[in-house]
């Protein structure tokens, strides 16, 4: 299973950017797809997820409102909208992949499928 981000960069505090990532390397099943992220010395922190079949997506409290999480299903490919970003953004975003879990319940040690993390940078 391979996941592959895109998307990140540098951008200005208020301004947007929207992450994606795709998954490849067999079929799945009730799966759910979506994002931590990880700053130097933290452990890495919920950000969103979506259930693949539903579209029910889930969001951590700092990013609820100004966050928006899509997916598209026949390409096994989800989608990070991030709106009014601030400089607290700034962390290396990883892309989760995991099978069988409810969305909002997924905790770092659930998931066997990580991408190699993608840099988002707010500046001021």
């Amino acid at each position: 299973v391979q996941l592959v981000e895109s998307g990140g960069g540098l951008v200005q505090a208020g301004g947007s950017l929207t992450l994606s990532c795709a998954a490849s390397g067999r079929s799945f099943s009730d799966f759910v797809m979506g994002w931590f992220r990880q700053t130097p010395g933290k452990r890495r922190e919920f950000v969103s997820t979506i259930k693949m079949n539903s579209g029910h997506g889930y969001y951590g409290h700092p990013v609820k409102g100004r966050f928006t999480i899509s997916r598209d299903s026949a390409k096994n490919t989800v989608y990070l909208q991030m709106n009014r970003l601030e400089i607290g953004d700034t962390a290396l975003y990883y892309c989760l992949l995991v099978e069988g879990k409810d969305a909002p319940f997924i905790v770092e040690q659930d998931v066997p499928y990580w991408g190699r993390g993608i840099q988002v940078t707010g500046s001021s």
